[in-house]
Formats: C-alpha cells, sequence, structure tokens
C-alpha cells in the first residue's frame, strides 16, 4: 500500500513538469509579438526615412537590435528551458537546421546567456541614451549606468559561482 502510494506521488510530481507548458506557450506568443512590433517599427520608420537624422536612424537601429536580442532571449529560453525541464524536442533531432544551442545548454548555461542577454539589451539601453542624451535627464543616465554596473557585477558573480562549483565538482 505505501509503496503505491509512493508509486503515485513519485509520478505525479514528475508529471508536474507539464504544467510549465503554459508558460512556454505564452512566451511563444510573445516572440510573435516582438516581431510583429519589430516589423511596424520598421514600416512607421519607412516612411519618414528622409526626415531621419543619422542620430534617429542610429536609434532606430538600436531599437531593432534591441528587439532581436530579446527575440534570441525568449528563444533560447523557451527552447532550453523546455527541453531541460518538460520534454525533449524530438522534432529538431530529426532536422538539419536545428540550433546548436539545442540539447547543449544546460540550467548553468542557461543562466549565463540569460544574464548575459540582458547585459546586452542593458548595453544597448544605454548606448541609446548616450546617443540621444535630450531623452533623459543626467540623473536617469546615471542611474542607468548603476544598474547596468549590478548586472555586470552579477553577471561576474554567477559565472564566478559556476566556475567554482565546476571545479570543486572536478576535486570529487
Amino acid at each position: 500500500m505505501l509503496k503505491k502510494l509512493e508509486g503515485f506521488l513519485e509520478n505525479f510530481i514528475f508529471n508536474s513538469r507539464w504544467l510549465l507548458t503554459p508558460i512556454y506557450i505564452v512566451l511563444v506568443l510573445t516572440l510573435i509579438i516582438i516581431g510583429v512590433k519589430t516589423v511596424q517599427e520598421f514600416l512607421y520608420e519607412i516612411t519618414h526615412i528622409f526626415e531621419m537624422t543619422v542620430n534617429d536612424l542610429l536609434i532606430f537601429v538600436l531599437h531593432i537590435v534591441d528587439l532581436a536580442l530579446v527575440a534570441n532571449l525568449v528563444l533560447i529560453l523557451i527552447m532550453s528551458s523546455y527541453s531541460s525541464f518538460v520534454s525533449r524536442i524530438e522534432v529538431a533531432e530529426d532536422s538539419v537546421d536545428t540550433p546548436k544551442f539545442l540539447g547543449k545548454v544546460g540550467f548553468k548555461d542557461l543562466k549565463l546567456k540569460v544574464i548575459a542577454s540582458i547585459i546586452a539589451i542593458s548595453s544597448i539601453g544605454l548606448l541609446e541614451a548616450f546617443v540621444d542624451t535630450s531623452k533623459k535627464t543626467p540623473e536617469e543616465i546615471y542611474l542607468m549606468i548603476y544598474i547596468h554596473a549590478i548586472f555586470i557585477i552579477s553577471g561576474l558573480l554567477l559565472a564566478l559561482m559556476d566556475f567554482f562549483s565546476s571545479r570543486s565538482n572536478l576535486d570529487e
């Protein structure tokens, strides 16, 4: 009786991973929204191409790069997390255009990729603020710099923790 209860409980806990699936579906829908917003921004800016200054063009390009970084981050999170925590993506195994990271990005690598993407996105935001300083007050720019520095320090600390963790695992 106790063994059956234990088996049921373990099965229940194991299958609870599927509760993550709606989150990944919402992230896929978010990826679609990012694509739509990118096209929308492009179509808006293309109608103003002759009125754009070089700074306006640079800010537009930075916005697109920013959206691409966010989209890449969302895609990496969806595919890596789903294949790590829910189920292997078997369709990808049969495809010749399978992303190289799929199946190779563990939780430790995913954390580092996420923080690296956040730092890159923060860098783009800072660059936009530096290119067009009229849109931000000096206090806002300083705050952005402080936040960016915190992201960098957090990333370095995460990388160091993972490095020392992997070194201690090698010693065992």
